[in-house]
């Protein structure tokens, strides 16, 4: 199957990240979000990204106007389906959203057309069994910031064909992406061991043990991490941790996966961080300063 035409879902930080590799792989890409404001920043970050790589002479001006012009912002879910061949949903780990979105556009996009969750965690078989198409249905699952990190995680449902799997490589590997391909559980592979890690970091933080700082800090230089599991935290969103968590808590019945209650309390107060302006730190200055908890 040749995919030409994606639409993405979502405008946010995964969506735009994955609109824009899409573009610059020459797909054409129609990105649909609820609201104008939310296209335009999204828009706008993928200008900015790609003017970034402008600077470090990664990409030239002809290459990010034709990438720019393959990016099409809409609101209206049937016109941003309707000719794709393939639509990648990026939208929050809200189970019951993502479920009433799949049921529309299954309704609205052609029936060759491959559909394709960024979900971090959730179930890909539910999700495929609102469709009429499951054996179409896959997880297509990019990291943060997509420009950046080179992998994708490939999920298997139980309808999911051979077939439907090497489209998906192959349009990963077009977009730049090394891929693994895991069989359907919660939280796939990588967010199985991520999300208790970082818990376990909120936990210690939560009894004292450490400052945000000092955790951050001995996991970053004692196992190598780019970022702490903190600034981490913040990055990825501390309501998105939080979905996954109680997620996990209830496919596997089993307490290991808890939230831990300070995690709770700050989603509560809106501390959700970087997209907030506050979370593990405070983002309100030229740099983030560390909260104290």
């Amino acid at each position: 199957m040749d995919i030409r035409k994606i639409a993405v879902l979502g405008a946010g930080q995964m969506g735009n990240g994955i609109a824009q590799v899409c573009a610059q792989a020459g797909y054409e890409v129609k990105m649909r979000d609820i609201d104008q404001k939310f296209i335009d920043k999204g828009l706008a970050t993928i200008k900015k990204n790609l003017e970034r790589g402008l600077k470090k002479g990664r990409i030239t001006q002809e290459e990010i106007d034709a990438s720019l012009g393959r990016i099409k912002g809409v609101l209206d879910l049937k016109e941003a389906v309707e000719d794709a061949d393939l639509v990648i949903e990026a939208i929050p780990e809200i189970v019951k959203l993502k479920l009433d979105t799949w049921k529309a556009v299954d309704e609205a996009a052609p029936e060759h057309a491959i559909l394709a969750s960024n979900t971090s965690s959730i179930s890909i078989t539910q999700m495929a069994a609102v469709t009429k198409r499951p054996e179409k249905f896959i997880g297509m699952h990019f990291f943060n910031p997509v420009p950046v990190m080179g992998l994708v995680e490939i999920i298997k449902g139980q309808a999911t064909t051979d077939e439907t799997v090497k489209v998906i490589e192959r349009v990963s590997h077009k977009v730049g992406k090394k891929t693994v391909l895991v069989n359907e559980a919660p939280g796939f592979a990588v967010n199985r061991l991520l999300v208790p890690a970082i818990n376990e970091a909120i936990f210690a933080i939560q009894e004292g043990v450490a400052t945000v700082e000092d955790m951050d800090t001995a996991i970053h230089l004692g196992l190598n991490w780019p970022m702490g599991p903190l600034t981490l935290a913040d990055f990825v969103g501390l309501d998105t941790l939080l979905y996954i968590s109680d997620y996990f808590v209830e496919e596997f019945k089993d307490s290991k996966y808890r939230a831990p209650a300070l995690l709770r309390k700050m989603v509560r107060a809106g501390w959700v961080g970087r997209k907030s302006g506050m979370g593990f730190y405070d983002y309100s200055g030229e740099k983030p300063v560390p909260n104290r908890f």
